[in-house]
């Protein structure tokens, strides 16, 4: 029988649903509304009414007026394990960041021992990370002097992109890349239709810079112009250009680069970037000298800078808002001296970043739409997580659980990172996060891990990326 003439396919009512969650905010990619969220085997099989009929028997949470939001991804973490699991480690970063609505993280490959440089190293963190993970955990590879040839097993063993420096990274074990070795590497990566992530600050003129030790913060603030920024994001976008490569500006600090990106991406230059919850939420001007839990690289900038940042989200110049999370022990963030030129760089927010932004969003007039845009979607767009970062059919079953309108005071000892030393400690943030699901189980509760760690390794998919 030819398919002109073949007979109809025999309807199937789809399966019934295992879980239910119903709530007055349902945040969605078409907006928010009034929904109920079917669910079965851990992904979400339809966006219903509100007031939608349900088979008997249907486990149902009913959330009332909490907001159902995508689970957040994470996309820049740095975990530190294994080899420095005293900074932060897979059990430690992974309860942090369910606590704070955050399902699925992507590990940067530095400052663990070994760092992520070969397909080899690769298996030594999954090997870590197996059975301590309370979120979905995947992993970028490393671009380091001598590795071009290691770049393409690595794409293959399922890294979602590679991260390179172009100055020191502050671990001897990952070095940066020179003009040549960028080039070079960029072109592999081009080749396999990969993605180079970039700590885009230009050593010549960091090395310029006045380099004055000690505790004043406007000495620090000196030492990492914006201009270092703005001269590294000139360069990828001509290297991107040239070699027609996928270039992605990490923590963008600086507002003065954003012409640069802008005008790059209007003539289809494959460039993006991405800012955090700290060049969002903190300002120069409110650094205390000696408050090194504030130094970070590139560092934060002045509030008419913070304004100009908020301003590329809204116009799409920047796509996603991550964590950055850079832990360190509190010895060597050397509150003793107060020295930001001898403290670690890196603030630990991995559980506070949704309230963070979410506090600052609200007060511009911003919706939790967009924060899901920014900090869900956005981010699992970059790394190809197709299952991820949207409250739709198809999508897995990850949320975030949020009370909107409570208000919380940090306590650095009440957080799930490692060590209990952050910049928002002792701020009030607007937003609670009530519950925490992924894949359709409540990992978090009430602050709180719930159950044993039912997160999983994540690899890329084939063609993406």
């Amino acid at each position: 029988m030819d398919a002109e003439h073949a007979e109809p396919a025999a309807r199937t009512e789809p399966a019934a649903p295992d879980l239910v969650l119903r709530s007055t905010r349902v945040v969605t990619p078409e907006g928010e509304r009034p929904a109920t969220v079917a669910v079965r085997g851990g992904v979400i099989t339809a966006v219903l009414a509100h007031d939608a009929p349900l088979p008997p028997g249907v486990t149902v949470h009913d959330l009332g007026t909490d907001v159902l939001l995508p689970g957040l991804v994470d996309t820049h973490v740095h975990i530190n394990d294994p080899g420095r699991s005293e900074w932060e480690g897979f059990a430690t970063a992974t309860a942090a960041a369910v606590a704070g609505g955050v399902t699925t993280l992507v590990d940067m490959p530095l400052n663990s021992l070994p760092p992520t440089t070969t397909a080899a190293h690769l298996e030594v963190k999954r090997a870590a990370a197996r059975g301590r993970l309370h979120a979905d955990v995947g992993f970028w590879g490393g671009a380091v002097p001598g590795n071009t040839a290691d770049l393409r097993p690595l794409h293959d063993a399922g890294v979602f992109g590679f991260k390179c420096f172009l100055l020191p990274s502050g671990v001897d074990e990952f070095p940066p890349l020179s003009p040549a070795e960028l080039s070079a590497a960029l072109a592999e990566i081009a080749g396999f239709g990969g993605l180079l992530i970039v700590h885009a600050e230009d050593p010549a003129v960091i090395g310029g810079a006045p380099q004055q030790p000690g505790p004043r913060y406007a000495d620090f603030l000196a030492s990492r112009p914006p201009a270092a920024e703005e001269r590294a994001v000139e360069g990828l976008v001509e290297l991107a250009a040239r070699l027609g490569a996928r270039v992605h500006v990490l923590h963008l600090s600086s507002a003065s680069a954003l012409p640069l990106i802008a005008a790059a991406r209007g003539a289809g230059v494959p460039v993006s970037a991405e800012t955090c919850p700290h060049f969002l939420t903190l300002t120069a001007e409110e650094v205390p000298d000696g408050a090194t839990e504030f130094k970070c690289c590139p560092p934060i900038r002045e509030a008419a800078n913070r304004d100009a940042l908020w301003a590329a989200l809204a116009d799409g110049t920047i796509g996603s808002v991550v964590s950055d999370h850079s832990p360190c022990t509190l010895a060597l963030k050397r509150r003793d001296t107060g020295d930001f030129a001898e403290a670690w760089g890196g603030i630990s927010s991995l559980q506070l970043g949704l309230s963070a932004v979410w506090t600052e969003a609200r007060r511009r007039g911003h919706t939790l739409g967009d924060v899901a845009r920014w900090m869900a979607a956005g981010p699992a767009a970059l790394a190809g997580l197709a299952a991820k970062g949207a409250v739709a059919p198809g999508r897995d079953a990850d949320f975030a659980v949020l009370d909107p309108d409570a208000v919380f005071t940090v306590d650095p000892v009440r957080l799930h990172h490692r060590n209990p030393v952050t910049a928002y400690a002792g701020r009030t943030l607007h937003g609670v996060v009530r519950e925490t699901w992924l894949r359709g189980r409540r990992v978090a509760s009430g602050g709180s891990p719930v159950g044993a760690p039912a997160g999983r390794l994540l690899a890329r998919e084939p063609g993406k990326g």
